[in-house]
C-alpha cells in the first residue's frame, strides 16, 4: 500500500502500540481494508509493558503469534531479595499455576513490549497490513458517513470508522472532550529504564527493598534479550532523574551493584502509578481502546493485556458490521462489554499495587465474561454452577479427537454439540464440531463467538436460527 496516495479506508487506528497492532491483525485476516497511523518516527522502544496473561496468549493463538510470542520470551524468574550485598530470601511473584487441558496457557509470560510491537507488526504485514508513521492525528470530524482524521501535516484521511489507540495522553480521545475519572494509585513516582549489567545473574528477578523509605529497587532481566528492567520508587514530589548517569547513582546507591557496571542505558522514562477509566468507550464513530480508555498501576500485569482485549472484542463486531452482515447497533456492545471489564481490572491493578490481591488466578484474566451482556442468550434450563455458561470464555479441550482451540481458530463462529444434535443446515453458516459430553461444557449446543465466548448456550436447537440471524448467519 502506497500510504500517500491513500485518502479514505474503512477503518483508521490510531496508534501503533500493542492494542492498534493487534486490532489492525484482526481486521486484516478478515480482509477489512484498515490503515494503522503512527506519529512517531518508528515502533515504541521501550519495555514499560513486559508480561502476557494466560487469556491474552489465547488471543495470540488465534492471531496467529503464539509461536513467535512464545520464541521470543520466556518465564518470569522467581524474585530475589538481597540486603547489603547478600542474598537473603525468595520472593514468587506469581501464585503457582500449571497449564491444564482447558487452559494450555494457564501462566504468565513475559515479552518486552518493543518485542512484542515487532512481532505483532511483522505479522500484520503478512497479513498486508500496513502501518503509517510519521502520522500525527491532531483532530477527529464527524458526520453521518464517516470520519475525517486530521493529521499535523495538514493532510486529511477518512474512513467509515476510527479506533483511537493512542495511549493515556490519547489525542483523540481529547479532541472528542472524552474525560477520564480516576485516582492516583501512588503519590510515589517511579523511574522505568531498559539497561545493560554486567556480573549480575539471569536467573531471578532482584529485588532491594526500602532501607527506611521510599527507595525501593527492583532490577529484572528481560526474557529473550540481553537487557535489564530497572524499576526505582522515589518519595512523593522527587524529581526524577531519567540520564544515564542519574540511572547509574540510583542503582549503586540502592544496591551493591557499581555504577560502571550498568553498562548501557537503551531507553528510560518516569511515571506516577494512576488508574483511570475513560467516561465513554465510544462516540459516534469513533471508538477508544488500549491506554487511551484505561490508564493501569503496572503492578498487577493487566493493563496491556486489557488493551489487547480490547481490540479483540472490536475487531470481529466492525467487520460484521462493515460487511452489512449485522446492523450498526452491535457496535454498541463494544461500550457495554469492555468498559466494565476494565473497570474490573482496573481496581485489581490498584488492589495488587497496593499489597491486597496476590498476582493469582484473579490477574491470570480467564475468568473474565460477558454474562450480563446484550449478545449473551442462556437458554438451558438448568446448568451446573462450575458448568460454561453463556458469556463465558470458552475453555479449550479435545472433542472426538479435535483440539476446541484448532477448531476455534479464525475469524469465524463455531457451535459445538456435545450429546446432542446439532440442527441441519447450521454448518453452511457456521462450522460445528460434535461430540459426546466434556468435562468442561458437559452437554449441549455452545456457539463460540469469534473472540473465544460462549453467546449462545441451549439444550436443543431452539432459538439458535434467530439468535445467528443478529448476526447475519442464519441457515
Amino acid at each position: 500500500m502506497n500510504v500517500a496516495d491513500v485518502r479514505e479506508t474503512e477503518v483508521l487506528i490510531v496508534g501503533a502500540g500493542p492494542t492498534g497492532l493487534a486490532l489492525g491483525i484482526d481486521l486484516a485476516r478478515r480482509g477489512v481494508d484498515a490503515l494503522v497511523l503512527e506519529s512517531a518516527g518508528k515502533l515504541f522502544p521501550g519495555s514499560r509493558g513486559k508480561g502476557f496473561q494466560p487469556r491474552t496468549m489465547e488471543v495470540f493463538d488465534d492471531l496467529g503469534v503464539v509461536d513467535a510470542i512464545h520464541a521470543v520470551g520466556g518465564t518470569y524468574p522467581i524474585g530475589m531479595i538481597w540486603k547489603d550485598g547478600e542474598r537473603v530470601g525468595e520472593h514468587h511473584m506469581f501464585e503457582p499455576a500449571e497449564p491444564s487441558e482447558d487452559s494450555p496457557y494457564n501462566r504468565s509470560w513475559m515479552v518486552p513490549q518493543w518485542r512484542t510491537q515487532e512481532v505483532l507488526a511483522e505479522r500484520l504485514a503478512e497479513l498486508g497490513g500496513t502501518v503509517a508513521f510519521h502520522h500525527e492525528v491532531t483532530g477527529v470530524v464527524q458526520d453521518a458517513e464517516g470520519v475525517t482524521a486530521h493529521l499535523a501535516s495538514g493532510r486529511t484521511l477518512r474512513a467509515r470508522y476510527l479506533v483511537a489507540a493512542d495511549g493515556g495522553r490519547s489525542a483523540v480521545r481529547r479532541a472528542l472532550g472524552i474525560g477520564m475519572t480516576g485516582e492516583d494509585v501512588d503519590p510515589n513516582p517511579t523511574l522505568v529504564a531498559d539497561v545493560r549489567i554486567s556480573g549480575l545473574d539471569r536467573d531471578n528477578w532482584h529485588v532491594f527493598p526500602p532501607r527506611g523509605g521510599d527507595d525501593l529497587l527492583a532490577v529484572c532481566p528481560l526474557a529473550g534479550t540481553e537487557d535489564f528492567q530497572v524499576m526505582a520508587r522515589f518519595p512523593a514530589g522527587s524529581e526524577v532523574d531519567t540520564s544515564p548517569d542519574g540511572i547509574r547513582k540510583v542503582v549503586a546507591e540502592r544496591s551493591h551493584i557499581a555504577a560502571e557496571d550498568v553498562t548501557e542505558v537503551r531507553w528510560a522514562s518516569d511515571f506516577r502509578p494512576r488508574a483511570a477509566l475513560a467516561d465513554r468507550f465510544r462516540a459516534g464513530r469513533v471508538f477508544i481502546a488500549g491506554d487511551a480508555a484505561h490508564v493501569h498501576s503496572p503492578a498487577g500485569g493487566q493493563g496491556l493485556n486489557t488493551s489487547i482485549q480490547d481490540a479483540y472484542n472490536l475487531g470481529w463486531k466492525l467487520d460484521a458490521v462493515l460487511k452489512a452482515a449485522a446492523p450498526a447497533a452491535l457496535l454498541d456492545s463494544y461500550e457495554e462489554e469492555r468498559r466494565p471489564v476494565a473497570a474490573d481490572m482496573l481496581n485489581l491493578s490498584t488492589a495488587v499495587h497496593r499489597g491486597e490481591v496476590l498476582r493469582g488466578k484473579a490477574t491470570r484474566q480467564l475468568g473474565i465474561g460477558y454474562r450480563d451482556s446484550s449478545l449473551t442468550v442462556e437458554s438451558r434450563d438448568a446448568v451446573g454452577e462450575d458448568a460454561v455458561r453463556a458469556g463465558d470464555r470458552a475453555p479449550d479441550g479435545t472433542v472426538d479427537g479435535v483440539r476446541l482451540f484448532d477448531a476455534f481458530r479464525g475469524p469465524h463462529w463455531t457451535l459445538l454439540a456435545l450429546g446432542v444434535e446439532a440442527p441441519g443446515g447450521v454448518g453452511a453458516a457456521v462450522p460445528v464440531v460434535h461430540g459426546g459430553a466434556h468435562g468442561a461444557y458437559g452437554t449441549g449446543l455452545f456457539l463460540v463467538r469469534p473472540d473465544g465466548y460462549v453467546g449462545w448456550a441451549g439444550d436443543t436447537p431452539a432459538g439458535l436460527d434467530a439468535y445467528l440471524g443478529r448476526f447475519g448467519l442464519s441457515a
